[in-house]
């Protein structure tokens, strides 16, 4: 199921996601070669296409797709080249800074809301809700309008003036916001403190267990990180018990980063070791000053923690320093340079480097790799589903907002089980039953987890390997069907219509039974049915609707 089905669409002012670990950034690329022999055969091609071809050529689209086609041949999905037009936003996106009113905003009924303000942003000062219905923006309708087109309005330069207007139930207000500078919030907690829309990071207030999350390794992630726990050891005259430290849907970040935050825990030895063709290997190493040698950790990851998550997380439990929990990390162990180009025309983001665990275990997912990236500490592995998925999300996104005040609203944060109960997310209960035990007992054992082995790690990538290659065998054999209607002459949308409608699309099958039975009528095997979504994977099975009903004979 794509991410993108999993939550609402959400636009953070000019900010996206970092998919990759960045170890140095915008630097000038080396001279190119003095043997130009390389180009002559392009320089011939573009000469003859600018001056004979048909039509007109565009020229630059010719030059990016000549640069785009040496890249696609490395087989490299993080080596990327970015036009100068885009360097502005894609420096945005590797910073998570830019000037705007600090909101995030999504697109409902076909008008521009606001999701969310931002801690402390322009937006928030200025009195914006969540909830709020964009109408205007400066005086123009928004109706119809994009979010990358809303978004490209509401950003500009610092200091300057602009004015929202937006309907908020009955009342329509107009609302004067002065755009700043905006740090995307890296570093969060697990729920919002009602009023200030600050975050809590105190999950089991009796044993003063932190829990931070880190989004991604923007700069000055390490010092966020080191506020929110020196924060929490100030708000309380206990010192904190333990750290749950969530990597989940991290993408990564600056390489640097990851490396300050696992020197906070790791008091010598290696951290990380870079190599690469043109490199000789680079080992980062722990520094024992300031180092919290005494704080129990745990750290949850999932598919989707990448690059410097790994980094971090394969660090701490190589020195034994935390106990993984979750699923089997990404696989993406690269590290990337961004080096603008000395033409002007854009610039390259290049991988130069893997880099490798204290253990010298490549993190990187090749193709034919048996192991990559890193795994849940034996005994921790804690799967989940794509239900549980979607309902952990839809939680976090609550707390996401920031909501104005409300008595009524506010969360009893005391009641750690309440508090895990509206979270929705068994991954993180398990964290905390984890190092609840952790604390009274002196040792971590994976309590509240069912018992499982290396072997359920490797199975569930092979299982998810599987079902990702039976859809791609279903998809083939609709791509059959349709090349043998075209062939045949027949309507090829026709050849795509499903004649095994076996059931009412309304209809809750799950928790109803399968029965298979042989030809002679003798039952084979009885199946529960877990989820709605059997009759789409019967589609192309070999089996074909002969009755309806509700008998036993039936089913």
């Amino acid at each position: 199921m794509a991410q993108s089905n999993l939550v609402p669409l959400i636009g953070i002012l000019g900010v996206a996601v970092v998919g990759s670990t960045i170890a140095v950034a915008m630097t000038a690329a080396r001279a190119p070669s003095d043997s130009y022999a390389f180009f002559d055969p392009l320089v011939d091609v573009e000469s003859l296409i600018d001056g004979l071809y048909v039509e007109e050529p565009d020229l630059e689209k010719l030059q990016q797709g000549a640069i785009n086609g040496m890249i696609e041949q490395l087989d490299d999905p993080y080596t990327t080249f970015v036009p100068r037009r885009d360097t502005e936003k894609f420096s945005k996106d590797l910073t998570g800074e830019y000037v705007g009113i600090g909101a995030e905003v999504q697109i409902l009924d076909g008008w521009l809301t606001i999701a969310s303000p931002l801690d402390g942003s322009p937006s928030w000062k200025a009195g914006v809700m969540a909830g709020d219905r964009v109408i205007k923006i400066d005086g123009e309708s928004t109706e119809g309008k994009s979010i990358d087109d809303a978004i490209d309005v509401l950003v500009g330069q610092p200091n300057t003036k602009v004015v929202i207007t937006v309907e908020r139930g009955t009342e329509t207000l107009d609302i004067e916001i002065i755009r700043d500078h905006i740090k995307v919030q890296a570093v969060k907690g697990f729920m919002r403190i009602e009023g200030d829309g600050n975050w809590e990071h105190i999950i089991d207030p009796s044993r003063e267990i932190g829990y931070v999350r880190l989004t991604q390794f923007t700069p000055g992630a390490s010092a966020e990180i080191a506020d929110a726990i020196r924060g929490v050891n100030r708000d309380s005259d206990v010192p904190m018990g333990g750290l749950i430290l969530d990597l989940r849907f991290n993408p990564g970040g600056l390489l640097d980063e990851a490396v300050a935050i696992a020197d906070m825990f790791i008091d010598e030895g290696t951290i990380v070791s870079t190599n690469g063709r043109a490199y000789e290997e680079r080992v980062e190493r722990a520094h024992s000053n300031g180092t919290l040698t005494d704080l129990p950790v745990v750290v949850l990851i999932n598919g989707q923690s990448a690059s410097a998550s790994e980094v971090l997380s394969g660090a701490l439990a190589d020195h034994d320093r935390a106990v993984v929990i979750g699923s089997r990390s990404f696989g993406k162990g690269s590290v990337q340079t961004v080096r603008a180009l000395e033409s002007g025309a854009g610039v390259l983001k290049i991988t130069e480097q893997y880099y490798y665990l204290p253990s010298g275990r490549l993190l990187h997912r090749r193709e034919d790799s048996t192991v990559w990236g890193v795994d849940p500490t034996p005994g921790y592995y804690v799967p989940l589903d794509d239900d549980q998925v979607i309902e952990m999300l839809t939680a976090r996104r609550q707390q996401e907002i920031i909501q104005h005040a409300n008595p009524e609203d506010a969360v009893n944060l005391s009641d750690t089980d309440l508090v895990l109960e509206l979270l929705s997310d068994p991954q993180l209960s398990a964290a905390v039953k984890v190092m609840q035990h952790r604390i009274d007992s002196g040792k971590f054992e994976p309590v509240g987890i069912e018992p499982n082995t290396q072997d359920d790690v490797e199975l569930a990538g092979l299982n998810d390997l599987r079902a990702q290659q039976d859809r791609l065998l279903r998809e083939l054999s609709r791509i059959y069907k349709r090349v043998e209607a075209v062939e045949g002459g027949i309507d090829p949308e026709s050849a795509l219509e499903n004649p095994n409608d076996f059931w009412d699309d309304d209809a809750d099958i799950t928790g109803g039974q399968l029965i298979i039975r042989d030809k002679d009528g003798n039952m084979i095997t009885t199946l529960t049915i877990t989820g709605n979504d059997l009759e789409r994977w019967l589609v192309d099975a070999d089996v074909e609707k002969t009755q309806s009903g509700s008998s036993d004979s039936d089913q």
